[in-house]
């Protein structure tokens, strides 16, 4: 149920009330907008009488939510979620709410001077994160799995040379100690809807860049974002990366209108990730022309200073120079649109 308190009303009556029903055994989530406050009331409301809610003098209408994903819900949170970290140089690298945030690295990381040259040309070319996988899931058990733990040192290393924020993937709940210094915790496709993982992650309060599953629809993918909501970390980022289909031309089949679905739906930021979607170097900095152009509040990029040579993905990777191409129509793109860069001047 969703309850809209009136224009002027004191914060301390919103207080008040908020923990009147938290009495009667509901969860409140009270989303501050620019006009309106909105409370969100998580629990059995069948009971819960709309007419005498709406008898208040503090209450200016009262809505019912029909969708399962509650806290997740634009309804429960008319405005967009922005998702803000501060890097090394004290300035903020930012996602959603308008702002159009960048990230990008490499697949994996490899060594140091590869992910802190990769780090340092997508810093100069505008990106605000810098990605690289430090345990990687793959489908061969040959095939290369990460450097792990040495990995995460090597990321950390780039970031304290470039002040670039990291985004990396957890593969476990009994590695989350490691990623205390990491600035975004990525959840794979694979891991979507691993609800242990997503319940612990809940607890923490770290961003979480949450990846569509292979097969999963929209509403799966949201569904999975209220399983972190539930546990209190709303730091959610939803990201689109292509969905298995009949056809093999591509490696995925990518979804753009998920994108506009998706902000429609939900107040969480959303970004494609067109490496993975698409499989294919080439068709990358087309596909994330359209995914900006469809909407999406940023980009997840694989980069890399030597794409032939990967040790993983290679054939997806563009390099800093084609990223910096890209960046600049990206840049223009956003302009044109109105939208604000994505790392604070």
């Amino acid at each position: 149920m969703i309850i809209v308190m009136k224009a002027g009303t004191e914060p301390g009556e919103i207080s008040a009330y908020c923990e009147a029903l938290k009495q009667r055994g509901f969860a409140v989530h009270c989303s501050v907008g620019t006009s309106q406050t909105v409370l969100g009331l998580v629990g059995d409301t069948s009971g819960l009488d709309a007419e005498s809610i709406r008898a208040s003098h503090l209450v200016e209408k009262v809505l019912r939510v029909q969708e399962p994903y509650k806290r997740a819900n634009r309804k429960f949170h008319p405005d967009d979620s922005v998702i803000s970290v501060v890097n090394g140089d004290g300035k903020e690298s930012r996602l959603g709410g308008g702002y159009l945030g960048i990230i990008a690295g490499p697949c994996s990381v490899e060594s140091r001077e590869q992910v802190v040259d990769i780090a340092r040309q997508v810093k100069k070319a505008g990106a605000g994160f810098l990605r690289g996988g430090a345990f990687k899931p793959r489908t061969s058990p040959y095939s290369f799995q990460g450097l792990g733990c040495e990995g995460l040192d090597l990321l950390l290393e780039a970031k304290k040379e470039t002040g670039l924020p990291i985004v990396t993937e957890l593969m476990a709940t009994h590695q989350l100690e490691l990623y205390e210094d990491v600035d975004i915790i990525q959840v794979g496709a694979r891991n979507m809807q691993n609800y242990t993982l997503l319940k612990e992650l809940g607890r923490s309060r770290k961003p979480i860049l949450l990846k569509r599953g292979l097969a999963a629809t929209v509403n799966e993918l949201l569904m999975a974002s209220e399983y972190i909501m539930a546990g209190g970390n709303d730091r959610i980022i939803l990201c689109e990366r292509g969905i298995r289909s009949f056809d093999s031309y591509t490696r995925n089949t990518l979804d753009l209108a998920a994108v506009p679905y998706l902000k429609r739906q939900s107040h969480l930021p959303v970004i494609v990730d067109p490496s993975h979607a698409t499989g294919v170097n080439w068709m990358v900095p087309l596909m994330a022309k359209a995914a900006v152009a469809a909407g999406a509040d940023g980009l997840i990029v694989e980069v890399h200073n030597d794409p032939e040579n990967a040790l993983c993905d290679g054939e997806q990777a563009i390099t800093p120079a084609e990223f910096a191409s890209l960046m600049k129509i990206l840049s223009g793109y956003a302009a044109l649109e109105g939208r604000k860069p994505g790392v604070s001047a």
